[in-house]
């Protein structure tokens, strides 16, 4: 197992290592200086000027630009914003929290209503709800992003009034930030309004999360589906009926214990879709995240943040992803089996 994490750790260094090149080399192609698109500078005086060259040793061969451009990001220096003037990598420290936010809550409504379908639709008794669940699915995993949170903002925002369609919270609520967790925040400030600051938090949080949150809870659900069918076949399952436990207690102990196993794996697959899909419903919802934030770098041409946003995005789908696969690996017996007979 040892040997398989190191193997683990070595393919996420590589694999960064792949993603920097690559940011390098585009650095390269944009329409600018690259002193410029580097740094972020973009009317240094001769001092700086001097000192970006010396940074990133623009006037050295390639690899050793590589090789600077690699030590400078390392290092946290991802220059300045061309239009806030600011740091980019306290601008990226100040957004990511609220991704995070947005997509640990959309991934808890995916799982927590997902697996319960997908287990009455592989054991229900009622074929006409089996197969409603299965074509509401298939009709949510078919649905464009963009269109479902234009759609749900008319309806239960424009419309109804029932949720806001913008933003984090109220700009009427002064919260200071902590964790960078709206939800969090509201509850560790000591204002008197700490719990309508959080009852509004959580009310800018449920359409975006819920938007997010279809294409996984979509997989989720015909997944569970399907591996509880495949499970409930197995000799075991069999045997255990046979000796007459109760449905519930092999459902709880051996049939979704094995069955969530590629649930689990499904979901490291799903993260690059599930980035690029959170990227779209922070757009459509002004949510102040790394995907508004990089779409906004866009826009207008910051070529700092640009990099800055691709590269921790990448990075955060290549470790999620390596870390899913550590945990299928650790949970799954036959996967040890496999990695044990390799070794």
């Amino acid at each position: 197992m040892w040997r398989y994490l190191f193997s683990r750790i070595t393919l996420f260094m590589a694999t960064s290592l792949v993603m920097v090149a690559v940011l390098f080399m585009a650095s390269g192609q944009f329409p600018v200086s690259k002193a410029y698109s580097l740094s972020g500078v973009q009317y240094p005086t001769l001092e700086q000027q001097q000192q970006i060259e010396q940074d990133y040793q623009l006037h050295d061969n390639q690899l050793l630009q590589f090789t600077a451009y690699l030590r400078q990001r390392l290092s946290g220096n991802f220059g300045i914003s061309s239009n806030s003037q600011q740091e980019v990598l306290e601008e990226l420290e100040a957004v990511l929290p609220a991704s995070f936010e947005l997509s640990l809550f959309s991934g808890f409504i995916a799982v927590f209503f997902g697996v319960p379908i997908g287990v009455l639709a592989a054991l229900g008794n009622n074929k006409a709800l089996q197969r409603s669940i299965l074509a509401i699915t298939l009709t949510g995993y078919s649905i464009p992003v963009f269109w479902l949170g234009l759609t749900l903002s008319m309806w239960f925002g424009v419309n109804l009034g029932w949720l806001p369609i913008s933003g984090q919270i109220n700009l009427l609520y002064e919260i200071e930030p902590v964790t960078g967790f709206m939800l969090v925040d509201t509850l560790l400030s000591d204002s008197s309004y700490r719990i309508p600051a959080f009852h509004d938090a959580l009310l800018h949080l449920i359409l975006p999360a819920v938007t997010l949150a279809v294409l996984p809870f979509t997989l989720v659900v015909r997944i569970t589906r399907q591996a509880i069918l495949n499970v409930m076949n197995q000799t075991y399952i069999r045997a255990a009926e046979a000796r007459g436990l109760h449905t519930a207690k092999i459902l709880l102990r051996h049939v979704l214990p094995n069955a969530l196993i590629p649930v689990i794996k499904s979901i490291g697959l799903m993260l690059g879709s599930f980035a690029s899909y959170g990227i779209v419903v922070e757009v459509i919802f002004s949510w102040p995240g790394v995907g508004s934030w990089l779409v906004s770098g866009i826009y207008q041409r910051d070529y700092t943040v640009i990099q800055a946003g691709i590269l921790a995005v990448s990075l955060l789908i290549i470790f999620l992803s390596i870390l899913i696969d550590l945990l299928h690996t650790a949970i799954n017996p036959m996967s040890r089996k496999e990695l044990y007979a390799s070794n």
